[in-house]
């Protein structure tokens, strides 16, 4: 059975787009939930998780309307997988039910840990220095932990080759300019692959 998910932030905002969308992709039964994006209860989306049968398929709009973060996100499609549950959603290169999805999945997974244990590394080492310098730790300039997360992403995609520039920039809600600076971030090799992007 294909089970759609649709979640807006706040009651001014339209489930319209979504709800049509996740009809159109055949769902069976549709769902629909007001929550903040960082709101931890989720009452909808928790029944729906108790509810969730082997070979059953959870269709949603986008990946941010599913997962608070990247690593609730990888949370929520483990307990899918180890319930034999489908993963779709209808604006990224998401689809557990195939082996293809499931091996973005996969590199999304290994890329949030190592985020996780490069950020532990990265953070020992400036408190260190801080240290050694006389002053207290204090926050270093740089992304953001939310733009961090979208800047593993967007290497994972653009390594795949398989998925234009353009659209990576598309399903993560950034700009080209801004998924270069992501690329440059990460000390990816653009120049082979693309035209040298402007300045920035």
């Amino acid at each position: 059975m294909k089970i759609g998910y649709a979640r807006i932030s706040t009651k001014e905002q339209s489930l319209s787009m979504q709800v049509d969308a996740l009809k159109k992709a055949g769902c069976e039964q549709i769902h629909e939930e007001i929550a903040s994006g960082s709101k931890t209860a989720r009452p909808v989306l928790e029944e729906i998780m108790r509810n969730l049968r082997e070979n059953d398929l959870l269709v949603i709009w986008k990946l941010d309307r599913l997962g608070r973060n990247l690593a609730h996100l990888i949370h929520l499609t483990t307990k899918l997988i180890e319930k034999k549950v489908g993963l779709i959603s209808l604006n990224d290169p998401i689809d557990t039910s195939t082996a293809q999805g499931r091996m973005v999945f996969g590199i999304f997974a290994s890329l949030a840990e190592f985020e996780r244990e490069l950020i532990r590394e990265r953070t020992q080492a400036g408190l260190k220095s801080a240290r050694a310098r006389g002053r207290q730790g204090g926050r270093p300039k740089g992304l953001t932990q939310a733009a961090i997360e979208k800047s593993a992403i967007a290497e994972a995609l653009y390594k795949n080759g398989s998925i234009p520039v353009k659209k990576i920039a598309e399903q993560l809600g950034i700009s080209k300019t801004t998924l270069y600076l992501y690329l440059r971030y990460r000390n990816v090799d653009i120049g082979a692959k693309v035209n040298e992007p402007p300045n920035i």
